[in-house]
């Protein structure tokens, strides 16, 4: 099997807003994420999602979502991996392993990822597919929280998250099998 070719980012093609700045104890910007962040299927692997902590958003922020997604599989549509939404405007880290709804503040909940269940679901690319990205961003939102639900699909999310971002936080670390 070939690796699968490079898609463009697709926070390239969304209406530009400003950036600030997102870091992590766990991962680092076009570097392997270590395996213990993959999906079950890796050996090693704890489906756990990574810290994640962010400052430089704008002041008038309401609140934020937090997201994951992998452009590079091999579906034409990417894959969502993470959706948390309701994050108060005073939320600016979420701890390790937050994806399975540890500490998380009043309000904030998941949407379901493209697997269907609620929560973080690691990386767990296809063997031999190559280096996937995994867009680990923090949106800014002009709404404390958007009118969506645990069980609508992460497309429609990713949606009213756009319409609602008025600046953008991303990581990108990789992962292959």
């Amino acid at each position: 099997m070939s690796a699968v070719p490079r898609r463009p980012d697709p926070y390239d093609f969304l209406p530009p807003v400003p950036a600030f700045s997102l870091d992590s104890e766990d991962v680092q910007d076009g570097k392997p994420l270590d395996v213990r962040f993959a999906h079950s299927w890796s050996a090693g692997s704890q489906d756990i999602s990574p810290e994640l902590h962010w400052a430089g958003f704008p002041k008038h922020t309401r609140g934020f979502v937090v997201t994951c997604f992998d452009p590079d599989i091999a579906n034409g549509s990417g894959f969502w991996h993470w959706m948390l939404v309701g994050l108060p405007c005073t939320t600016t880290q979420l701890s390790r392993d937050a994806g399975r709804g540890r500490e998380l503040p009043k309000g904030a909940f998941h949407i379901r990822n493209d697997l269907g269940a609620s929560g973080y679901l690691g990386p767990a690319p296809a063997k031999g597919d190559g280096p996937h990205r995994y867009l680990f961003a923090v949106h800014a939102l002009d709404v404390k929280k958007l009118d969506v639900a645990a069980d609508m699909t992460p497309a429609f999310v990713a949606y009213n998250v756009t319409q609602h971002t008025i600046a953008r936080a991303v990581i990108r670390p990789t992962f292959e099998v």
